[in-house]
């Protein structure tokens, strides 16, 4: 139950991401992944986005968007099925 909950949560925030962005943002990208992301290239949402998801977080994990994004990058999100190379 309790993964199901957290898939939930995780399918509301990317969908949260795409409605913010007016469906520019990446449908599989979490808020708190892009705006780690938009802090490393610079731009004033990640530098605003970023500190303060970060301070939400800190009470249950520290580097909360920095995870956000490995996790992202890593595929760690997917299904095995979806990680295993295709030859």
């Amino acid at each position: 139950m309790r993964w199901r909950v957290l898939n939930l949560l995780i399918a509301l925030d990317q969908l949260a991401w795409v409605l913010l962005t007016l469906g520019n943002g990446s449908p599989d990208e979490t808020i708190s992944a892009a705006a780690y992301r938009m802090e490393r290239q610079g731009k004033l949402a990640g530098r605003i986005l970023r500190p303060l998801i970060d301070a939400i977080f800190r009470p249950v994990e520290r580097d909360h968007c920095r995870r956000s994004y490995a996790s992202e990058i890593a595929g760690s999100q997917l299904p095995d099925s979806y990680r295993a190379r295709i030859t």
